[in-house]
């Protein structure tokens, strides 16, 4: 199992290096010692506590759908020529960039500071890992 230091763990959390030695004082977060006696945080725990802390901004549209990957955002950059359109947000940490129409991209005025929700419906997603293991 894979084990983080909390550098590490910060930065995968999208918070300080000293939020996370609060967690662990408090013992919200469990560490245990490396073969160096450094405080390291299990791959699994780290996983499982950034799922159950996971917070998104609420979706502002009240319309239901089969997609469960809704991110709300802001549009950073809109570049559209007659027919096409790539337009880019961000969604809290992660940055989504779209192409689609740019008539779809005029129906929805989207320009840049504009709110809105990325729906990802695939079929096809890709995992990698650091450090090319196979």
């Amino acid at each position: 199992m894979p084990h983080f230091r909390i550098s590490e763990a910060a930065r995968l959390l999208g918070v300080s290096d000293d939020t996370v030695r609060r967690w662990v004082d408090a013992g919200t977060l469990p560490v245990q010692a490396d073969a160096s006696n450094r405080k390291v945080i299990d791959g699994a725990s780290l996983a499982e506590f950034a799922r159950e802390h996971a917070t998104a901004p609420p979706d502002p549209s009240v319309v239901q759908r089969s997609a469960r990957n809704r991110m709300v955002g802001l549009v950073t950059s809109v570049v559209a020529d007659t027919v096409m359109a790539q337009v880019e947000m961000q969604c809290g940490p992660h940055r989504v960039v779209s192409l689609m129409s740019s008539e779809a991209v005029r129906d929805l005025g989207l320009e840049p500071g504009a709110l809105a929700v990325a729906v990802i419906k695939s079929t096809n997603v890709v995992v990698e890992t650091p450090g090319g293991h196979l």
